[in-house]
C-alpha cells in the first residue's frame, strides 16, 4: 500500500509538501535563535549551549538535537527525492517545452529545481563551516558559536554564498508553501489569495532575518 503511495504522482507531492513544511518550521525557529546573536556573545553561547540540553534529565546530552538531526535529514531526503523524481516524470510527459514559457509559470517556479540545487549544496557547505569546523575560515573553536558566526561573516566569500542561498530559499518559500498548501487540500478559490499572502509573507520575513546575521557582521552590529 505504502510503495503504490509513493509511486503514483499524488503521493511524491505529499511528500514534497509534507517534508517541506516540516522543514520550514525548522526554519522558522532556527531563524529566531540566530537573531539572539544581536543580544551579544553570552546570550547567542547560552542558546547554543540550550539547543544541547533541551530534554533533560528525560534526554541524555544532545539527544534531541540529534533527534532533530535525523527528522531533518530525512525531511530533506524525501523531499530531493520526489522532487526529481517529479522533475523526471515531468519531462518524459512533457518532452517539447512550451513556446509561452513565462506565461505558464511565474519567476520562483521555473527556478525551483536551481533553488533547491543550491539550497542542497548550501546546506553541505554549511555544516561543514559551522558544525564540524572543515572549511571554516577561521580559527573553529567547539563551544564558541557567537565567534564561529563571526569569523564566517568576517569574509566576503562566506556572506556571498550565506546571501544568494538565503535569496534562493525565498524564492522557494514562495512557491513552495502555496504549493504544498494546494496539495494537501488546503487552497480552493476562496483561499488562495490569502494563502499567497501568507506564502509571500513567510518568504520576505525568513529571508531577512536570515540575512540581518550576515549583514550585521558587516556593518559592525554583531562584533
Amino acid at each position: 500500500m505504502a510503495r503504490t503511495v509513493w509511486d503514483s504522482t499524488v503521493g511524491k507531492k505529499t511528500v514534497m509538501a509534507v517534508s517541506g513544511l516540516v522543514m520550514l518550521l525548522y526554519l522558522v525557529a532556527h531563524m529566531i535563535g540566530n537573531l539572539k546573536i544581536f543580544f551579544g556573545t553570552e546570550e547567542f553561547n547560552h542558546y547554543a549551549h540550550w539547543l544541547r540540553t533541551v530534554g533533560e534529565p528525560f534526554m541524555h546530552y544532545e539527544w534531541t538535537l540529534w533527534l532533530i538531526r535525523v527528522v531533518l535529514v530525512v525531511a530533506v531526503v524525501a523531499h530531493a527525492v520526489s522532487a526529481y523524481q517529479l522533475s523526471r516524470r515531468d519531462i518524459k510527459a512533457r518532452p517539447s517545452k512550451y513556446v509561452h514559457k513565462k506565461a505558464r509559470s511565474s519567476y520562483a517556479t521555473r527556478t525551483m529545481r536551481w533553488g533547491g540545487i543550491i539550497l542542497g549544496l548550501f546546506i553541505v557547505w554549511h555544516v561543514l563551516d559551522l558544525t564540524t569546523g572543515t572549511v571554516h575560515s577561521g580559527g573553529f573553536e567547539s563551544g564558541k558559536p557567537y565567534q564561529n558566526v563571526v569569523d564566517t561573516f568576517s569574509t566576503w566569500y562566506g556572506n556571498v554564498i550565506y546571501i544568494v542561498a538565503m535569496l534562493a530559499l525565498g524564492l522557494h518559500i514562495r512557491h513552495g508553501f502555496w504549493s504544498a498548501a494546494q496539495t494537501l487540500g488546503a487552497g480552493s478559490r476562496t483561499r488562495d489569495r490569502a494563502l499567497k499572502t501568507t506564502a509571500n509573507v513567510l518568504a520576505l520575513l525568513l529571508t531577512i532575518g536570515f540575512v540581518a546575521v550576515p549583514v550585521g557582521v558587516m556593518t559592525g552590529v554583531v562584533s
